[in-house]
């Protein structure tokens, strides 16, 4: 049956709603950024770029890299958003758009998220490099879906009991990265964990401007919490939504994060940007030896 255009929405040249995209455009292996700035800063590296485009906050360049074709895309801030980006690339390389139906044969995409983070942990020091184990969503979006299959619920039952987690605000979901894309870019100088992921900046992560918040210990809790020799790395606001959505579609998803903060000792990184640069000196090193 086709889907409705109501459910699945084209603009007037038949590219995807919000990131005005057609099939052509992508190449089946993608970084994701959160800041559209950031895009630039990584095909400023390849060897050419073949198309560019941007709508709202979602900017997309493909590209080569060391005969590499590779798609550089910035989803913006928040689960939300990572809804619509992943939901529409899936739909660009499993649907038939122009007879609204899934295809026969269904195409898994690699999806590697390079973005910033804070660490919870003074042994995870600023400038260092983090890669999400696994993604723990506090966001409740993935809740919308049937993900009970595909996440670690002994993980999210441990995380709820340990931090008496008020459930008013939905159960917690964790979902684990690609073995795949982990095996490919995992070394000895990139540390390993849990990544919690926040549906907010302020109050979801614990900060206090002028609002009390539901807890105010929640970031002390999660700083010993442990599962099966896993601990909770950095927190930030898109890891868990970008796995859960790839696992439920078919897709492999790594995160990899520079942190640039540390919320234990208080410290922020003196030159954030060299630390995303060498980020994505590293990552594009190894995808292009790869996949």
């Amino acid at each position: 049956m086709a889907i409705q255009q109501s459910e699945l929405i084209l603009n007037p040249d038949g590219s995807v709603y919000h990131l005005n995209l057609k099939p052509e455009h992508i190449a089946h292996d993608i970084i994701f950024v959160g800041d559209q700035d950031r895009v630039e800063k990584i095909t400023k590296h390849f060897d050419s770029i073949e198309f560019s485009t941007q709508k709202r906050e979602f900017k997309t360049q493909t590209g080569i890299y060391k005969g590499k074709r590779l798609t550089v895309m910035s989803t913006g801030i928040g689960p939300d958003n990572i809804d619509i980006v992943i939901n529409e690339l899936d739909a660009l390389v499993n649907i038939d758009l122009e007879t609204r139906k899934p295809k026969e044969k269904l195409t898994s995409l690699n999806i590697i998220r390079i973005g910033t983070s804070g660490s919870l942990h003074a042994d995870i020091p600023v400038d260092s490099f983090v890669l999400s184990k696994f993604g723990l969503g506090l966001d409740n979006m993935l809740r919308s879906y049937l993900i009970d299959a595909f996440s670690n619920i002994e993980m999210e039952n441990a995380f709820v009991e340990h931090t008496n987690w008020d459930l008013r605000k939905g159960k917690p979901y964790a979902i684990s990265c690609s073995e795949k894309l982990e095996k490919i870019i995992e070394s000895d100088k990139i540390h390993k964990g849990i990544t919690v992921t926040a549906g907010g900046f302020y109050g979801p992560q614990g900060r206090v401007l002028r609002l009390d918040i539901q807890d105010g210990n929640l970031n002390s809790k999660m700083d010993n919490f442990l599962f099966e020799g896993n601990k909770i790395t950095n927190l930030e606001m898109e890891t868990a939504a970008i796995y859960g959505l790839s696992a439920l579609l078919g897709h492999h998803a790594l995160s990899l994060n520079a942190i640039i903060a540390n919320r234990a000792s208080g410290t922020f990184s003196e030159d954030p940007y060299k630390a995303v640069d060498e980020l994505i000196a590293y990552t594009l090193n190894k995808l292009s030896n790869s996949i």
